[in-house]
Formats: structure tokens, sequence, C-alpha cells
């Protein structure tokens, strides 16, 4: 009877051990970000593209307001309510003490400065994707922008998404620097892909998702369900997307749509972040766009 409960106290702590390691939160290894210095100048077209101000704006922030990122949006989703934090160059209420490495596992990774794991509501699945040069450049940008000291609030998160160790396993899962899009011969298409799948994270709204949270590969860009519960993000694939690549880049740059309609809800900031980047950048989302897989 003994051996019987060694063997089963040998399970359990192989079981929980297992766990751990499996959930354990992986920051960027040092050897990754050592020598890198950032441009500020490329990074505040990074800026733009990666549509920090969208979320950590001050909620209504407008012109240069935007820049100020004390955070405070609320963004509902079936698994509870995310606050955007204060990622101003604040000592204390925001990052302005984290170093570049600390910077780019959370951007990448996903991971804090304390080690602990960050909610997906923050598009790391999509910067992983990211050269870490841009990376570094956003970081270089980001710490000559306007401080503050307000704040950051807490999710409101209920059992059992409120245990973040599990989101270590949800990572093993869905975190991967994989393309969606691998045909890409057109090199304006490539750098649409970039600009979309590793930094504009397009699809966190256009891809539906299954039921752990995970973006569904299958109905790339095919539209989902509000989070809000309001309605619908469209599909902007083929399939239902009939605009010229002229259309697109106009509507990122404009707000306007072929049918004289205005952006309005997130995408009117995501307009708002498009329109401060050079035609090119427009003009490759455009192709890309062009370029998906049709979803009906």
């Amino acid at each position: 009877m003994r051996t019987v409960w060694l063997v089963l106290g040998g399970v359990a702590i192989f079981a929980v051990a297992s766990g751990v390691f499996v959930t354990r939160a992986t920051p960027l290894p040092e050897t990754k970000v050592a020598g890198l210095t950032g441009d500020p100048d490329n990074g505040e077209r990074v800026f733009w593209r990666t549509g920090c101000a969208s979320c950590h704006a001050a909620p209504q922030a407008q012109g240069a307001d935007r820049l100020v990122l004390s955070g405070g949006q609320e963004f509902p989703s079936d698994f509870g309510t995310f606050v955007a934090p204060n990622i101003s160059p604040d000592p204390k209420s925001g990052i302005g003490s984290w170093s570049f490495q600390d910077f780019a596992s959370a951007v990448q990774r996903g991971v804090a400065p304390d080690g602990t794991h960050l909610y997906p509501a923050f598009p790391y699945t999509a910067y992983a994707k990211m050269d870490l040069q841009d990376v570094a450049d956003l970081k270089a940008y980001m710490d000559t922008l306007p401080a503050s000291s307000e704040a950051s609030l807490p999710h409101d998160v209920a059992f059992p998404f409120n245990i973040r160790r599990a989101v270590g396993l949800w990572k093993r899962l869905y975190l991967s620097d994989d393309w969606v899009m691998v045909n890409t011969a057109d090199p304006q298409v490539e750098a649409g892909r970039y600009i979309v799948e590793a930094q504009a994270h397009c699809a966190e709204c256009h891809t539906a998702r299954d039921e752990l949270g995970g973006l569904d590969a299958a109905s790339w860009m095919g539209g989902a369900p509000n989070p809000s519960g309001n309605g619908s993000i469209p599909n902007i694939t083929p399939a239902k997307l009939n605009w010229s690549a002229t259309d697109i880049a106009y509507y990122l740059e404009s707000g306007f749509t072929p049918e004289f309609d205005s952006a309005g809800g997130h995408m009117a900031s995501v307009v708002a972040n498009f329109a401060n980047l050079p035609a090119e950048d427009r003009d490759a989302v455009a192709a890309y766009v062009k370029a998906l897989d049709p979803v009906e």
C-alpha cells in the first residue's frame, strides 16, 4: 500500500512540475536585444502602424492628446473587460523605468517585467512577427512622448480567466511568428503583410475566434462579432469587399468609403493612425487586402 501512495505522490509531483513548466512565462533572451539601439524617426512610423494610441490614449482623446498614453480605455470581451494600462514614459505609473529587454519581452512574448503573463487583449501574437529593430525604434519614439502619472486601472476578469498562469498554456496554442498569408511573391503584398499581420494587427477585429479566444486562421479577415456585443466587424476579403486597391488606400487615409459613408467606432481611430503614414504604407495594405483568400 505504501508503494501505491509513493507512486501516486510521484505522479502528482510530476503533473504539478509539468504544469509549472508548460505555463511558465518566457521573456525574450537578453542576447536577442544586445547591442540594439532605436531610431525614434522610424519609431514614429512604427507607432502609427501598430496603433498604440488607439488603445492606450485616454478615452475620447483627440489630436495631440492621443500621444499621451495614459490608458483607461475599456475593452469588453467574452472573458471579461480589459483596461488599457498607462504606457507613457512616466517611471512610476507608466513604463519609463523599463529596459529595452522588458519592453521587447512585453511586446513580443506577452511577459511583464515582473515575470507574469500579459493578457492577449494586448496583441503580442501579432507583434511577435515584428522585426526587433522596429521594436527598438518604437521604444525610442515612445520615450519621447509626454509622461502621465495617471494610475493604470485593474482588469475586470472573473475566475478562472483571472488566473494569469493559465495564459501560459494559451500561448502554447496561439503564440507563433508564422505568417498566415504565405504566398507573397509581390513585394508590395509582402510589405502589406508585414504591416497587417505583424504591426497593425487587423485580424484582432476582422477575424473570428474559437472558444478559447484564439484567431481562426481558416476564416482570416472574414469578419467577426463585435466584442462589445454591438453588431459585427465586416468581412474584408474579396468575397465581400469589392473595393479597388485605390478605394481601400483612400479609405485608410480619409475614412470615406466609395459609397460616401465614413468610418466609425474603433475604425475611425485606425484611420487617424494610417493618415499619419506615407502613401506607400496604405497602398501596401490595400494590395494585401486584395490578395486575401476569399472567405464566404
